[in-house]
């Protein structure tokens, strides 16, 4: 089984490689990620920091919040990452950007009590008040 997956931007500016998930990649129905990426939740999934590599160019960075740095293409808009000082080893990336998202099948959601009204998945998958 091939041990790094790929992805990229929406228009092919930013590329990347990284390792598999080392967590269950999580849906993320907090407002701080719904306002960045504009939808009613994002999915993510988490690798070793030293482990996500991009190609020639590198995402730009935003200070997204006090010790929460995001990332995203700065042609497209494409939301990449998401990284917290509290957690400094790893770097969340988002499903979607991945050249094969069935890689980082999300397994779980995750901050359902900042969910928008009416957005209660059905999906059978565990849901968690704030982080799970």
């Amino acid at each position: 089984m091939e041990s790094k997956i790929t992805g990229g931007c929406h228009c092919g500016a930013i590329r990347y490689r990284c390792s598999r998930p080392v967590h269950l990649p999580a849906y993320c129905h907090c407002q701080s990620c719904r306002r960045i990426v504009g939808a009613h939740a994002v999915a993510w999934f988490t690798v070793p920091v030293e482990e996500l590599h991009f190609g020639a160019l590198r995402p730009t960075q935003y200070p997204s919040s006090p010790g929460v740095t995001r990332s995203h293409c700065s042609a497209c808009g494409t939301t990449l990452t998401y990284w917290n000082e509290k957690d400094p080893g790893v770097i969340d990336v988002t499903v979607a950007s991945l050249d094969a998202p069935g890689l980082a099948a999300p397994g779980r959601h995750i901050w359902m009590e900042d969910a928008v009204a009416g957005d209660s998945p059905n999906d059978g998958l565990p849901r968690f008040p704030q982080d799970g």
